[in-house]
């Protein structure tokens, strides 16, 4: 059984920073295509980045270029999100997600995604 497991959320005011965490355990490929999501109250979930299987290859939501850096280290079987200059805008739950598929492959659809974490919670104010 896989388990990813989100930390690193919180409240911050309007230009801060988070680092969000995901640990991954059981029986997952440490080489398979991850990603982040998100769910603001009322709005329907929405990708927020992606990374292939070796680390290479990211790709990113038009909403958060430029802001948010995805990572992973497959030594540690965890994955990263860093945010920064955090808008009102990015106030939402923060989803781990790790597909099956092995390569190098960035994918953002999130029904090709698997396995999912509980979410941590990331609340910007003014």
């Amino acid at each position: 059984q896989v388990q990813l497991i989100e930390s690193g959320g919180g409240s911050v005011q309007a230009g801060g920073s988070l680092r969000l965490t995901c640990v991954v355990s059981g029986e997952l490929h440490s080489y398979c295509s991850m990603g982040w999501f998100r769910q603001a109250p009322g709005k329907e979930r929405e990708f927020v980045a992606g990374i292939s299987g070796t680390g290479t290859r990211t790709f990113y939501a038009d909403a958060v270029k430029d802001r948010f850096i995805i990572s992973r280290d497959n030594a540690k079987n965890t994955q990263f999100l860093q945010l920064n200059n955090l808008t009102l805008e990015d106030t939402a739950k923060y989803y781990c997600a790790a597909t099956r598929i092995y390569g190098d492959y960035v994918l953002m659809g999130a029904h090709v995604y698997e396995c999912w974490g509980q979410g941590t919670q990331v609340t910007v104010s003014s």
